[in-house]
């Protein structure tokens, strides 16, 4: 079984138990289901949680290098010469990454309010990247636009190889196969 989640907000990618806070136990009803990857809890989007072993590795296992792409909200008018960085690849204290594809986007007409809001300040603009990875590293994708100069506000991912995101709301889930 292959499951789409549209992890929301400040949710553990957990089941058990997150100190008070919400985990998928809250949103995933499917059994035997488990996160093939993970996002931080300040992370929103798209989650698959499988019961195959096989198809998790291949979902995960960077060798099989699936693309990853998220829309990320930066602080600042993003710059011509930090997407070029982006693209690439930046220097981060664990090591040089790997190419991206990252490009200028629009804020997403389909995007739902977070709760708690991004902070908004009058005098600094905000402005949107789609960035493509094929690999993972810990918080990876903030990481590398701080490197670049425009730290990361908000953070979706919409979508893992060939499965999107496709109009998920926050919270809920659609089984894939």
């Amino acid at each position: 079984m292959l499951v789409a989640l549209n992890k929301p907000y400040g949710v553990l990618c957990q089941f058990t138990a997150g100190d008070g806070r919400p985990t998928l136990a809250a949103y995933v009803r499917q059994k035997d289901v488990y996160p093939a990857g993970r996002l931080d809890h300040d992370s929103e989007g798209l989650l698959l949680l499988t019961d195959d072993g096989r198809l998790a590795h291949r979902l995960t296992d960077p060798r099989h290098k699936q693309p990853k792409t998220y829309l990320v909200q930066v602080d600042g008018e993003v710059s011509d010469e930090a997407l070029a960085a982006l693209r690439r690849g930046v220097l981060l204290k664990d090591g040089p990454t790997l190419p991206a594809q990252a490009a200028r986007a629009a804020e997403p007409e389909w995007l739902w309010p977070r709760d708690p809001p991004v902070r908004y300040r009058r005098s600094i603009p905000t402005s949107w990247i789609e960035i493509t990875l094929r690999e993972g590293r810990n918080r990876q994708v903030r990481r590398m636009t701080a490197a670049a100069g425009f730290p990361t506000l908000r953070l979706i991912r919409v979508r893992i190889g060939p499965y999107a995101l496709d109009g998920l709301a926050p919270g809920e889930t659609r089984v894939l196969g």
